[in-house]
């Protein structure tokens, strides 16, 4: 843990429970080779839908983003306040895009290069090798994008 950081106890059990609808496949293996956001990265990376979901891809093709939520399998789940590496003072879990969270689902908007059966090719992930994929949706940038939305803490900031 970093300076200021706290840790809460766990929930003995969960709440609910979701399917693993594949696996995407990146170059970065562990956490500190991941860029820091999506957005910082043009490498092409592969979103494996496993197959008994192959008919929900219907229509996916003519979509040139998609958005893309997936587990951190891999990251910490009881930091309430963390204290980022590239800023100078912690933050509450919620006020952070980070992957350690009580629920680590991240998500992510990719451009969609291309479908190979259940195989899509996507620049935009900024998780490790293997990341489970819970879901896939399409990006509608009428709905989805909200050009005067600020985060105030980051906006701020000294840089």
């Amino acid at each position: 843990m970093r300076t200021g950081e706290i840790a809460v106890p766990l929930p003995e059990s969960f709440d609910a429970g979701l399917f693993y609808i594949g696996r995407i496949r990146t170059p970065w293996t562990r956490r500190s080779d991941c860029p820091r956001n999506a957005r910082e990265s043009d490498a092409v990376c592969t979103i494996e839908v496993d197959e008994r979901f192959a008919a929900a891809l219907r229509g996916v093709e003519t979509c040139t983003h998609l958005l893309v939520l997936y587990w951190m399998d891999r990251a910490r789940r009881d930091l309430v306040v963390q204290a980022p590496r590239h800023y100078k003072e912690p933050r509450g879990t919620f006020a952070l895009r980070s992957p350690v969270r009580p629920n680590p689902i991240a998500a992510s908007v990719v451009r969609l290069l291309g479908v190979d059966g259940t195989r899509l090719s996507v620049v935009g992930l900024d998780c490790l090798d293997g990341t489970p994929l819970v879901d896939i949706k399409p990006y509608f940038a009428s709905t989805d994008a909200v050009g005067d939305a600020v985060v105030g803490w980051h906006a701020a900031r000294e840089r």
